[in-house]
């Protein structure tokens, strides 16, 4: 058959479809390699496919970020309560993204030696508690057997309808100048009428990140590309005392990162430009390599990649060139305006050293670091200072700052939890993300951004009630082309 002949089927699909799409906004689901001219074709194809196209829709989600230094303290019980009123569970809220920092002590033993994945799991397991059981849903124990690795995400495992899967993945990370790389571990999780289910999980040394999502949200919507990164940054520049843990996951269409960091301390001149400097490697060597089952699934491999970014954690910013004396008034008198006039980390903000583009909320609470360790209700130090209290100028160490469009703020706010010499942080917003009109898992492939380069003559059209045969198929869309039937309509017509 000559497919040039404007008189054959294919001919006629082939002038159909280039009038159809003078504006380049295939539907990359159902056209394949059939449809080319050659490769440049095939590019325009995946070019058009990234912008917004008549086939997407954009929906509403809620996401609560949270951050909070817990000072090496160990999960105990009682907190569950503190939780429950820092996380207060609610059904505004789709996904909880929480950064913590600290959640061992930093000393030798813990920087330098071997993991211990016991930390992070105590810690979901309070998380998912607080979020589950304060909703009126049982929450069971997370994993039916012992997890012995530290980093989790999720996979979807269509034939499981109630149950989670994790395992624990490879992450090739640069401390003590080796790389080092974790066992692949499967588990799974029942989560018997849960609420929210885990997404990923990841700590290194104190740094840890855990991500929630609305149980009915991730059977509704198509979650891909879950991957954690992390980078050592601390002592001689790569040490795990200090740097950042990451998630990558994208839903539906838009991909998003989050970043959980605890950056240098100091308040001496200069100790921001340490700061700054952190976050530039964390930038530079944060990746989200692609895997083999990725081949077609082009997900973002860096930070800035990514639609929409969250960056939060104990950034220690501190408050520059003003007395402590005078913050500490200014603190008493509750003029946040004032004392922001001295944020370090809007200064480097405003002199391009750091974070240019980047927003964050009106800090309208008090600063957050750094309480008294005897006395959680005050700050440490002080005149007269106190016998072996560190002499601290009081600052808002803790923050949560994010990067690109459809994202609105809501609230930003600290909560009075005294557990430790820190507050913890919260911001709540309202993001947008881009939905396939057309749902049904059965039609096509979900995780598949760009089509398939298949040779001539081998396209099959996924319409819903055919075998999938190609001559059957081409001559259904032929059909639908002679009723000039819409493009989206392939879709949804049952046969």
């Amino acid at each position: 058959m000559n497919d040039k002949n404007p008189k054959s089927s294919s001919g006629k699909f082939r002038k159909w479809f280039k009038r159809k799409h003078k504006k380049k906004q295939p539907d990359p689901y159902y056209l394949q390699d059939e449809l080319s001219d050659g490769d440049d074709f095939m590019e325009d194809i995946y070019v058009s496919s990234l912008e917004i196209d008549p086939c997407t829709s954009t929906n509403e989600l809620r996401i609560f970020v949270g951050t909070w230094n817990v000072a090496g303290r160990a999960p105990v019980g009682s907190l569950a309560v503190d939780l429950e009123e820092w996380l207060k569970p609610q059904d505004a809220v789709d996904i909880y993204v929480l950064g913590f920092q600290e959640i061992v002590p930093l000393k030798t033993r813990t920087v330098i030696g071997a993991e211990d994945p016991r930390k992070a799991t105590n810690w979901n397991l309070l998380i998912g508690k607080a979020l589950n059981e304060s909703s009126g849903c049982p929450w069971l124990t997370p994993m039916l057997n012992p997890i012995s690795s530290d980093s989790y995400h999720y996979v979807r495992n269509p034939g499981l309808e109630k149950r989670a899967s994790f395992s624990a993945i490879c992450d090739n990370t640069r401390m003590r100048g080796k790389p080092i790389t974790q066992h692949r571990h499967h588990q799974q999780a029942v989560i018997g009428g849960s609420k929210y289910k885990l997404m990923a999980s990841k700590k290194m040394v104190g740094v840890f990140i855990s991500v929630w999502m609305k149980e009915e949200l991730v059977t509704k919507y198509s979650v891909s590309n879950v991957k954690v990164s992390s980078v050592a940054c601390g002592i001689m520049g790569y040490l795990g005392n200090k740097g950042s843990v990451s998630v990558s996951m994208s839903i539906e269409r838009t991909s998003f990162c989050f970043i959980a960091a605890h950056l240098a301390s100091g308040e001496k001149q200069g100790d921001e430009g340490r700061r700054n400097h952190q976050v530039s490697e964390i930038f530079k060597r944060t990746s989200f390599p692609r895997s083999a089952k990725d081949e077609h699934n082009l997900h973002p491999l860096t930070i800035l990649g990514h639609d929409r970014i969250f960056w939060f954690g104990d950034l220690n910013y501190r408050l520059y060139n003003l007395e402590d004396n005078l913050a500490r008034h200014l603190i008493q008198k509750k003029d946040w305006k004032a004392l922001q006039e001295f944020d370090q980390l809007r200064r480097e903000q405003e002199d391009g050293g750091v974070f240019q583009g980047w927003r964050e909320g009106n800090i309208e609470f008090a600063p957050t670091y750094k309480y008294s360790s005897s006395n959680f209700n005050r700050y440490s130090g002080g005149v007269p200072s106190r016998s072996g209290e560190k002499q601290r100028t009081p600052a808002w160490c803790d923050r949560i700052l994010w990067y690109g469009k459809g994202v609105k703020l809501l609230s930003y706010l600290r909560s009075e939890i005294k557990f430790s010499d820190h507050r913890p942080v919260s911001a709540l917003f309202s993001t947008q993300i881009e939905v396939n009109k057309s749902s049904n898992p059965r039609i096509f492939s979900k995780d598949t951004i760009v089509p398939n380069i298949m040779p001539p003559e081998q396209i099959i059209f996924p319409l819903q009630g055919t075998s999938g045969n190609y001559e059957e198929g081409k001559a259904t869309l032929l059909s639908l082309i002679e009723k000039d039937t819409e493009a989206s309509s392939i879709h949804t017509k049952k046969l």
